[in-house]
């Protein structure tokens, strides 16, 4: 197969993937635009009038900015493919006399950064005018700035020894370098997530114990009533940047904790909070991380499995304009092809989540929550200001968790009466 021929196949699946997107996303506009006007049904009683209209407003802006988002970004992607950019930016580096690793390693942050600039206008526009109009914004221009400088200084420090090692053991590990990468790779990550809750999310982000009261009494005794183990219960300054609330636990085996945003504190009432957590629990007791790692350990070995076949196709390095093959250039190369050759399998991951999360439900309704988790789905439903009326096949594809009317769908049909 000549260059041609890989280019060819790659514009086809690009638009592929591109076409499909696009048409999801203008169904779900005309989804919300075509339900603008009233309620619904389902929703009368729970949801103001003035509420719900806000919330398809502020969904018809995110979308229609999301499909504009996107379009700009995939023909991003297609100049550089196509224009040869991405052979002369290695060839210019490898020109500076630099060793191959540290050249290597230079080029994807070079890629990586040339993305980071071209998305940077559509990040500003997102959070100081499309967020800031519809009241969720709390984030300054300084903020913005020093998280952004945070950011890019870590994912240098943590990716540039991963991508060394990586190199390392491409050049030196012999015919099973692939596996050898795979399990440091995997390991890495590990180690990331242990590690992120402890040092790197307090860089972004305050984290104080919770006070000493009710609440903390009742999460406590929660905890112990469903046999599950907590290093501690945290509230994070989740209101200096947006309005929208979340909880999450974070960390792995003893060194779990509770995280409660400041904002959800002030939205929930705390026999919601219970719930939230309640469902949150579930997650842990169903195993659901474990499950999602081994699901993403998979997904890693199959990608080395494709890096080891690849990485010395010359055709496949000359259709991307490269004039030699490279370490650095087929990661690169298949971090441009993972979306276009594998976007049809969005739905079984979306579906797994969905199942994930169905299940984490009804563990809070079977621990005496369902009432409380129906209030709460709708009290962050309305303050989160969600999308209400997704277009079914949009949300089928898309959404990691099922709506709020499948969700409190499902709760309704588990209470016994």
């Amino acid at each position: 197969m000549d260059p041609g021929d890989i280019r060819l196949i790659y514009l086809i699946f690009f638009f592929l993937e591109l076409g499909w997107g696009t048409f999801l996303s203008l169904l779900n506009i005309a989804q919300i635009h075509k339900n603008r006007e009233k309620t619904p049904e389902w929703l009368a009683g729970l949801v103001e009038e003035d509420t719900y209209k806000r919330a398809v407003r502020y969904n018809l802006e995110r979308c229609r900015f999301s499909l504009v988002s996107d379009v700009f970004s995939s023909f991003a992607i297609l100049s550089l493919v196509f224009s040869g950019a991405l052979g002369s930016l290695d060839a210019l580096l490898r020109g500076l006399g630099l060793s191959a690793y540290p050249a290597g390693i230079l080029f994807i942050f070079a890629v990586s950064l040339i993305f980071y600039f071209l998305s940077l206008p559509f990040s500003l526009y997102s959070h100081f005018v499309v967020e800031e109009r519809h009241g969720f914004n709390k984030m300054t221009p300084a903020l913005f700035a020093k998280d952004a400088v945070k950011g890019l200084a870590l994912s240098a420090l943590v990716s540039a020894p991963l991508l060394l090692a990586l190199f390392w053991f491409m050049d030196t590990a012999g015919r099973l370098w692939w596996i050898i990468a795979f399990a440091f790779t995997a390991a890495f990550q590990l180690f990331i997530s242990l590690v992120y809750p402890l040092v790197i999310a307090p860089l972004f982000n305050k984290f104080a114990p919770l006070a000493e009261g009710s609440l903390k009494e009742k999460i406590s005794a929660l905890a112990q009533k469903l046999s599950f183990g907590v290093k501690g219960i945290f509230v994070m300054d989740g209101s200096r940047r947006s309005h929208h609330s979340n909880a999450y636990f974070t960390g792995l085996g003893r060194a779990k904790r509770v995280v409660l945003f400041d904002t959800l504190l002030a939205s929930l009432s705390e026999g919601e909070i219970l719930a939230v957590l309640a469902h949150e629990i579930g997650h842990e007791k169903k195993k659901h991380l474990y499950k999602r790692l081994a699901a993403s350990c998979a997904l890693l070995f199959a990608a080395f499995g494709i890096v080891n076949i690849l990485y010395r196709w010359e055709p496949l390095f000359a259709a991307f304009g490269f004039s030699a093959v490279s370490c650095q250039g087929i990661f690169v190369i298949l971090g441009f092809c993972s979306g276009p050759f594998t976007f049809f399998l969005t739905p079984l991951f979306t579906a797994a989540s969905r199942r994930h999360e169905y299940q984490a439900d009804r563990y809070a309704g079977a621990a005496g929550f369902a009432r409380e988790l129906e209030s709460a789905l709708l009290r962050l439903g309305k303050d989160n200001l969600a999308n209400l009326t997704p277009h079914p096949l949009y949300s089928f594809y898309h959404y990691s968790h099922p709506t709020l009317a499948e969700r409190i769908a499902a709760l309704r049909k588990a209470v016994v009466p």
